[in-house]
């Protein structure tokens, strides 16, 4: 079934109150992936390789002639300590986020969350001289403080 025949077959907005039961194969890895599992009722991703569709404008609308693939770029936590992926399409660039499901792989959750730590935007063999330019102090002192 073609994404055309999805917008005639259900009314817009259909995706915000009703369950998402649909079996797919993901875009990037080719896996199968199916609502069991995740959770929610909302299964908007591939549990393993967290990639998505730009499928929708506002989420559930299904209103997007994009089609790109939304790959995760970063995570963050909300509020209420609720993980959510940030994806960004490959074709036109638009943001969203998507909370993460249960059943989602921890292991690309982690490589997500700490790839700014394994990637700083500075050298990090110059983090001493860095910091004492911005005033702070050494974060590594060579000789521990001497117990009072």
């Amino acid at each position: 079934m073609n994404r055309e025949n999805k917008r005639r077959q259900f009314e817009k907005g259909y995706y915000k109150t009703h369950p998402s039961d649909e079996v797919f194969t993901c875009k990037v890895c080719g896996r199968t992936v199916t609502p069991d599992g995740a959770g929610s009722g909302h299964r908007n991703h591939c549990p393993n390789c967290l990639s998505s569709l730009h499928v929708d404008e506002e989420p559930g609308d299904r209103a997007s002639d994009c089609g790109g693939v939304m790959e995760p770029i970063a995570v963050w936590v909300r509020n209420n300590g609720e993980w959510a992926i940030i994806h960004r399409c490959k074709r036109c660039g638009k943001l969203s986020s998507n909370r993460v499901l249960a059943d989602d792989n921890p292991m690309k959750l982690m490589s997500i969350a700490l790839k700014p730590l394994a990637n700083p935007p500075f050298p990090i063999e110059r983090i001493r001289e860095l910091t004492a330019l911005m005033g702070g102090e050494d974060p590594f002192p060579k000789d521990p403080p001497a117990e009072e």
